[in-house]
């Protein structure tokens, strides 16, 4: 193996370990019904929309999710990106068979 071939190998090791730790933290979350504060994406229906937010997770997985303050601007931005994502899994589904 050469020396770069090494480095992106420990590069994808780190990165899946790092995975690996944050799925077992969310396993936990739920097994546990700890309602631990944790950033998760789930279906969020007031975008209607799958987005990242601070939520709550227990037993039922996602119990809550949690509507950061925000001002005007970044308000305005978090809508026009669920208005794109929209639209993408939009155009998605319609080249879909």
């Amino acid at each position: 193996m050469q020396p770069q071939q090494g480095a992106v190998h420990r590069q994808r090791v780190v990165r899946g370990a790092g995975i690996g730790a944050v799925s077992a933290r969310l396993a936990e979350a739920v097994l546990r019904d700890e309602r631990a504060v944790l950033p998760v994406a789930a279906y969020c229906p007031r975008y209607e929309v799958t987005l990242s937010l601070v939520s709550v997770l227990g037993a039922g997985g996602v119990q809550q999710m949690l509507d950061p303050p925000m001002t005007a601007d970044e308000r305005a931005a978090l809508e026009n990106s669920a208005a794109s994502l929209r639209e993408a899994g939009r155009r998605i589904l319609a080249v879909t068979p």
